[in-house]
């Protein structure tokens, strides 16, 4: 069975980070996978530290009116032949 735990550490002054799991079970060998992200970090934070392009997170919109149909697209053109 798997858990998955969500927990908050501190680094300590050396700015190592001591990540203790109780799981109940002694003496038993498991997988563990570890994310480690900044406390506080939000999308906006990575966007202004430069990680993603300015406006990435930006929405275009959303149409609201539950009568809106999307008209008809028509044919796209045949593809040209390669010879």
């Amino acid at each position: 069975m798997m858990h998955t735990l969500h927990i908050t550490e501190r680094t300590g002054k050396d700015g190592v980070l001591h990540v203790s799991a109780p799981l109940g079970t002694p003496n038993a060998a498991y997988d563990v996978v570890l994310v480690v992200q900044p406390k506080g970090v939000t999308p906006s934070a990575i966007a202004e530290a430069g990680a993603w392009p300015p406006g990435h997170f930006d929405l275009a919109g959303s149409i609201e009116d539950e009568t809106f149909t999307r008209p008809p697209q028509g044919e796209l053109p045949k593809p040209l032949e390669i010879e």
